[in-house]
């Protein structure tokens, strides 16, 4: 019997030839990711079990990006970031991008892409439940809480089960009304938000590598709104081509035999899809945009790990382009290296960020900034009784904010189209 791809990159860490579901191992982590929130309890746990003059276990895989609650006066926020420069100072880390200075990144999943650290084939672990975003680059990524975070930060390794294996195959070529949010929330609808618990998400088909590595990513981040263990991509030519722009670290690749044993597979044709939201407040309280069509907004949000890369700007500026919004639409860049693309970028010989400043939206700077709700005097923050459309992964009671606000997800696409008409709006309004 054949193994999935993440079967694979787990046997491989394990030092195994081969490893079923079910199967208990010991991995070997290549890269632990931590940040200002699940760092200092992290740290905390790993000083009293470990000791206070211990050392890590390698302080070259460990990777830490303040970026949560950062642009912030709230005292507690900022200890929690003057601990994790601390620690840095105390170990010597290579690898802390502090905010303040030319390093800081901005939101950790995204930054890790950017600078190399997700390599096809290998493990990478963090103290943050969307860190299966880098599953899209063919590797094993899986968020932990802090206890095993610390026994990490001492060891270098951690216990796992192997999870089962779903697969989601996208065929078709996928019509330029649709992104990857549209293509997860069709599938959150499907399976809600439990439909995957400890499993892998494995996402396949035409459409699935006709996109580009933002765009995957956003597939594998939303992994853990079903419960998923880890969403995962195989690598191919793009993704080879992303990883080599940014390290010469090197990597092995996997892919599923033909044979591997799945759970389930769920298979969707992209020429019969149309652009969704979740509404409030589930993200797998899935709607048609056309069913919500009309609901009044008080704000609009495009921003996150989700939806703040540089591919959710571009789309948002084939609408926003000579257009005016009716309600505050923050936009928010996942990085500083985002941040810097919507001045390069051009659409029509203008900058994704004149497009945006000109329609009337609000940048902030990078971060994950109302996403998390954040302090009081986060940018973008839902109060009391608003009605908000957003790129973020998560609407639960209180994410962004407030608990009797309202979000509903959405993708760039429709997110900017309700922008401008200051209601829930289909993108196909603007595109078709």
């Amino acid at each position: 019997m054949g193994m999935t791809i993440t079967e694979k990159i787990l046997a491989k860490s394990a030092g195994k030839s081969s490893v079923a579901p079910g199967e208990s191992i010991w991995l070997n982590v290549d890269t632990l990711m931590t940040h200002d929130v699940c760092g200092p309890p992290t740290i905390a746990i790993w000083k009293k079990e470990f000791g206070t003059k211990a050392e890590i276990w390698d302080k070259n895989k460990l990777v830490i990006f303040p970026d949560h609650y950062i642009f912030t006066e709230n005292e507690h926020a900022n200890r929690n970031v003057q601990v994790l420069r601390e620690f840095a100072g105390e170990q010597q880390l290579p690898n802390y991008y502090d905010v303040g200075t030319e390093r800081y990144k901005g939101v950790c999943h995204v930054a890790l892409a950017e600078e190399g650290y997700n390599l096809p084939g290998t493990v990478l672990i963090g103290t943050d439940s969307h860190s299966c975003t880098s599953g899209a680059f063919g590797l094993f990524s899986t968020g932990v809480g802090n206890t095993d975070a610390a026994f990490i930060l001492g060891t270098g390794k951690i216990w796992e089960k192997v999870p089962e294996s779903m697969k989601f195959i996208f065929e078709g070529e996928l019509p330029e009304y649709l992104t990857a949010k549209d293509l997860i929330l069709q599938i959150l609808g499907d399976i809600t938000t439990d439909g995957a618990t400890y499993r892998a998400m494995e996402f396949d088909g035409e459409a699935v590598y006709s996109l580009n590595m933002d765009e995957r990513m956003t597939l594998t981040n939303m992994a853990i709104e079903a419960g998923g263990m880890n969403g995962i991509i195989a690598a191919d030519e793009k993704t080879e081509t992303y990883v080599k722009a940014r390290t010469n670290r090197e990597y092995e690749i996997f892919n599923s035999d033909g044979d591997a044993r799945y759970h389930s597979s769920y298979h969707y044709d992209c020429r019969e899809l149309e652009p969704v939201v979740a509404k409030p407040h589930s993200p797998d309280n899935r709607g048609t945009v056309r069913e919500v069509q009309g609901t009044e907004l008080t704000k609009c949000y495009i921003g996150s790990c989700t939806g703040g890369k540089l591919s959710d700007f571009t789309a948002s500026a084939k609408i926003l382009i000579n257009q005016k919004v009716r309600v505050p639409t923050f936009v928010v860049p996942a990085t500083t290296e985002v941040a810097a693309q919507l001045e390069q970028e051009t659409l029509k010989g203008i900058s994704i960020k004149e497009i945006l400043e000109k329609a009337g939206c609000i940048i902030a700077q990078s971060s994950c900034a109302a996403c998390l709700g954040g302090p009081m005097d986060t940018t973008g923050r839902a109060v009391d009784k608003d009605v908000v459309i957003s790129t973020t992964n998560r609407n639960f009671p209180g994410r962004m904010g407030s608990k009797q606000s309202e979000v509903y997800l959405a993708s760039p696409l429709t997110v900017a189209a309700s922008a401008v008409r200051g209601v829930i709006t289909d993108p196909r309004e603007f595109l078709i």
